[in-house]
């Protein structure tokens, strides 16, 4: 079966470079846009269901993309951005937040580790590949879990793993 994936479109702290974690930030009106476009090109793919996460810059994204394509949109939790605890609302770009990243099995200070974000995303690729499999699906989340959907398909060391990101509203296909 055919799996997409798409990071939600471009919030105000996406543009600050500001992290945003489980901080409900709605789009700004360029991720609007991206979300568009990113709709007119996903027409035709045979979408038949899209899955989002339950924040709003996620949720909104999906909305905007199921209204073209014609496809019901469902949110799952496991989708939720990770949790950076403290670090939220930071500079993405900051030295230690760039340092933390890399230690998986660490717990960000009042969030989650990046182990604890891959079982709960594993867990739902795993329930997809059974519960809907004659179906083409659209995942639509965020760049912490693209992250870990890469990394479920694709084989990467940890600082490949560390600095992945797709990029917003970009389209990633995957053979589940």
């Amino acid at each position: 079966m055919k799996l997409y994936y798409t990071r939600h479109g471009k919030s105000l702290w996406n543009i600050e470079r500001r992290l945003c974690g489980r901080t409900d930030i709605p789009l700004a009106e360029e991720g609007r846009e991206q979300a568009r476009v990113l709709a007119e090109k996903a027409v035709g793919l045979g979408i038949g269901l899209i899955i989002s996460s339950p924040l709003c810059r996620a949720k909104e994204t999906a909305e905007i993309i199921a209204e073209e394509v014609g496809a019901p949109v469902i949110t799952d939790e496991r989708l939720i951005e990770m949790s950076y605890g403290s670090f939220e609302g930071s500079d993405f770009d900051g030295e230690e937040f760039q340092r933390m990243t890399k230690l998986f099995a660490f717990r960000f200070p009042g969030g989650e580790s990046r182990l604890d974000t891959v079982y709960r995303v594993y867990s739902l690729l795993e329930d997809i590949k059974v519960r809907y499999r004659d179906k083409t699906v659209l995942l639509v989340a965020h760049g912490g879990i693209s992250k870990v959907v890469n990394a479920y398909f694709e084989d990467m060391t940890n600082e490949e793993f560390s600095g992945y990101i797709l990029p917003n509203c970009e389209l990633k296909e995957y053979e589940l």
